[in-house]
């Protein structure tokens, strides 16, 4: 992987982490477009570059996860937070090697991409009432079943964004709390992803992250991810509150056939 390639993942990431259109199989996509090839580093890079995107949530939310306004409820926060992602760790530690194999599947990500986009086509005609306003509002059950909602984007193409905004308003919260409570919960998800990611690839193949130029990449594509992402994010809640989930079905349903049809003619590597 070269620089350039590093600098168009990036913006890629940046700016499909927060939509419920996958980051994950975008990049999947990308990467083999690119003609990226795949080996450990690869691998590595796909997972960790989300980091960059998730800590423009800490800059965005800084007063939310470390600010004196919270008072007392901080650490309620802070508890929700890791009871929602107990199942994110159970099945990602239990399903590690499957889900890296999923990460070289084009397949799977043109088939989550369009049943994921029929799902967002309708899910507007659905939770029309949500009844929790706050985050104090959510409760330790309420935030666990949002967090088994999010283990179902494990699955390249799925969208975590989507599974787990989808989840909080399952659980009667507004569109724009399920949202903001979807990018508090990508902080501790992806800090342990990533983590988990660099100890088993320091464990099969240390030289991986002993390359100057493989760090140089990863530094690179991550400073890219967290600028695009805090300009995304931004614009993503404004639209979801005002327009829903239909425009982002629709755009995973087209680019799913597109990608089908490129897979088909061999122009896309499955």
């Amino acid at each position: 992987m070269d620089i350039i390639q590093s600098i168009i993942i990036g913006i890629i990431e940046g700016l499909t982490e927060f939509l419920p259109i996958s980051s994950t199989g975008h990049m999947i996509i990308a990467e083999k477009l690119l003609g990226v090839k795949e080996n450990d580093f690869t691998t590595l890079f796909t997972v960790a570059i989300q980091l960059g995107a998730i800590l423009s949530v800490v800059v965005l939310y800084w007063k939310k996860f470390f600010g004196s306004t919270n008072g007392g409820n901080r650490w309620g926060f802070y508890a929700k937070l890791i009871v929602a992602v107990i199942p994110a760790l159970f099945f990602g530690y239990l399903f590690s090697n499957k889900i890296d194999a999923l990460l070289e599947s084009t397949t799977t990500v043109v088939i989550t991409m369009l049943l994921g986009g029929i799902v967002l086509v309708l899910i507007d005609n659905y939770f029309k009432r949500p009844t929790v306003q706050t985050d104090d509002a959510i409760t330790f059950p309420k935030a666990f079943f949002i967090g088994l909602w999010q283990v179902i984007a494990m699955v390249p193409g799925v969208s975590r964004s989507a599974a787990s905004i989808i989840g909080g308003m399952q659980q009667k919260l507004t569109r724009k709390l399920a949202a903001e409570f979807s990018f508090y919960l990508a902080v501790p998800t992806m800090l342990a992803a990533t983590a988990y990611k660099v100890l088993k690839t320091y464990k099969t193949n240390p030289q991986v992250l002993m390359d100057k130029h493989n760090l140089m990449i990863l530094g690179v594509g991550n400073l890219v991810a967290f600028i695009v992402a805090m300009l995304a994010i931004k614009l993503f809640i404004g639209y979801l509150q005002k327009h829903g989930f239909k425009v982002f079905g629709y755009y995973r349903i087209i680019v799913g056939i597109i990608l089908l049809l490129m897979m088909i003619s061999g122009s896309l590597p499955r």
